[in-house]
């Protein structure tokens, strides 16, 4: 799952990059509010984090910005303005959640899966199908009676694939869910995430459709 970054510190954008992508996100890291208002414009993530005081462009009309045209995207400010008035604009904005910092990462990854969460209409950490179940917050796996943890993009494409059931996604748009900007993407790379889930699950978790892409039934079977 690919998250944005929208932070101009760079000990707190190396930081935070780091521990994402240990919890199994791919992140791509914008420096200021041009880049990061681009980057969420051209969309394929699963939320934002935005911080407010950026150069060239202030968070907040990043985050106006993006609500005005549409986007549903969940977007948590993170910020060492800790006001009322300040959190009051943010959440009126359209903001998912506003996290002041200093900040634990534990309570920042478990609002994150959150809005994520509520982003997909889901209440709980696991999504998917009768048959077929992943949890978002431990990366746990249940298909009939196998059980096992996934590794970040396994995750990541099951994830994608069940957040609709029965969709098709093409090898691109699976690519734009899995890997950040700095990931090197080998032209099998989806295919062989694909081999190794089907070699632990079966040849049935994920359907291809010829020329088209990949799908999770919508039984799970």
């Amino acid at each position: 799952m690919r998250i944005l970054l929208v932070e101009d510190d760079e000990m707190i954008g190396n930081g935070l990059s780091r521990a994402l992508r240990g919890a199994a996100f791919a992140v791509d890291w914008a420096k200021d509010g041009v880049a990061g208002d681009a980057a969420l414009a051209a969309g394929g993530y699963v939320a934002v984090l935005l911080d407010l005081g950026l150069p060239r462009r202030a968070g907040l009309e990043v985050l106006a910005g993006a609500r005005a045209r549409g986007d549903r995207t969940p977007i948590l400010i993170l910020t060492a303005r800790d006001a009322i008035t300040d959190r009051v604009e943010g959440l009126d904005l359209g903001a998912d959640d506003y996290i002041v910092k200093p900040f634990e990462l534990t309570e920042l990854l478990a609002r994150l899966r959150a809005a994520i969460r509520r982003g997909d209409g889901q209440a709980q950490s696991i999504i998917g199908t009768e048959e077929l179940q992943v949890d978002l917050r431990t990366r746990e796996i249940v298909y009939h009676d196998i059980r096992g943890t996934l590794s970040a993009r396994e995750f990541a494409l099951l994830y994608a694939l069940l957040e609709r059931p029965g969709a098709i996604l093409s090898r691109q748009q699976l690519e734009e869910r899995i890997y950040g900007w700095e990931d090197t993407v080998a032209s099998n790379a989806v295919e062989v995430i694909i081999h190794g889930l089907r070699r632990r699950l079966g040849a049935d978790v994920i359907r291809n459709v010829r020329g088209l892409g990949w799908k999770v039934s919508k039984g799970g079977s």
